[in-house]
C-alpha cells in the first residue's frame, strides 16, 4: 500500500471516529435535553400543584371564616324571635306608666316602673338597644318608617321627624323594628 492509500484510510478512520464522536455527543445532548425537558415538565407540574394547593387552602380558610362569622351572628340573634314578641309588652309598659303617672296611686306606679326597668335591663343584656329618635331629627328611610306626612309647622321641619309614633329597636347590629314616625313635608 502506498502512502497515499494509508493517508486516505487514516482520514476515513478519523472521519468515522469523528462522526461516531459527533453522534455520541449529539445523543448525549439529546439525552440532556430530554432530561431537562422532563425536569422542566416535572417542575411545571409541581408549580401547578402548589398553585392548586394554595388556592384550595385559601378557599378553605375563607369558608372557615365565613361559617364562623355566621355562627357568631346566629348566637347573637338566637333569641330574636322571643325578643321581637316582647316589644309590644315594652310598648304597653310605656303606656301603663304614662297613665299611672296621672293617677294618685304612687305605689302602683313605682311597682310597674320597677318591673319595666328590670325587663328593659334584661333585654339590654341580651343585646336589645332602643333607637334614639326624637322630633326634629332628619328623616332617614334606611332607619325610620314613615307612617304619614304632615305639613311642617315651620320650614325648618321639612324632611324631618315631627313625631315618633312607635319606638324602634335593634338587636346587635340589625334593626328588628324600625321606629314609626310622622314626617314634615
Amino acid at each position: 500500500m502506498s502512502n497515499k492509500e494509508n493517508t486516505l484510510d487514516d482520514e476515513f478512520l478519523e472521519d468515522a471516529l469523528l462522526d461516531s464522536e459527533d453522534q455520541e455527543q449529539k445523543l448525549e445532548n439529546e439525552n440532556e435535553e430530554e432530561e431537562m425537558s422532563v425536569e422542566e415538565t416535572l417542575n411545571d407540574e409541581l408549580a401547578k400543584e402548589k398553585d392548586k394547593f394554595l388556592r384550595l387552602f385559601a378557599e378553605f380558610e375563607n369558608y372557615k371564616r365565613r361559617t364562623s362569622k355566621e355562627r357568631m351572628e346566629l348566637f347573637k340573634t338566637a333569641g330574636q324571635e322571643v325578643i321581637v314578641s316582647l316589644l309590644p309588652v315594652l310598648d304597653d309598659f310605656d303606656r301603663a306608666i304614662k297613665e299611672l303617672a296621672k293617677s294618685d296611686d304612687k305605689e302602683a306606679f313605682k311597682g310597674v316602673e320597677l318591673i319595666n326597668v328590670k325587663l328593659r335591663e334584661t333585654l339590654k343584656n341580651k343585646g336589645l338597644e332602643m333607637l334614639d329618635v326624637n322630633a326634629g331629627d332628619v328623616f332617614d328611610a334606611d332607619i325610620h318608617e314613615a307612617i304619614t306626612q304632615l305639613p311642617a309647622p315651620d320650614k325648618k321641619m321639612k324632611g324631618k321627624v315631627i313625631d315618633v309614633i312607635e319606638k324602634g329597636f335593634k338587636l346587635g347590629d340589625r334593626i328588628i323594628r324600625h321606629p314609626k314616625v310622622v314626617v314634615g313635608n
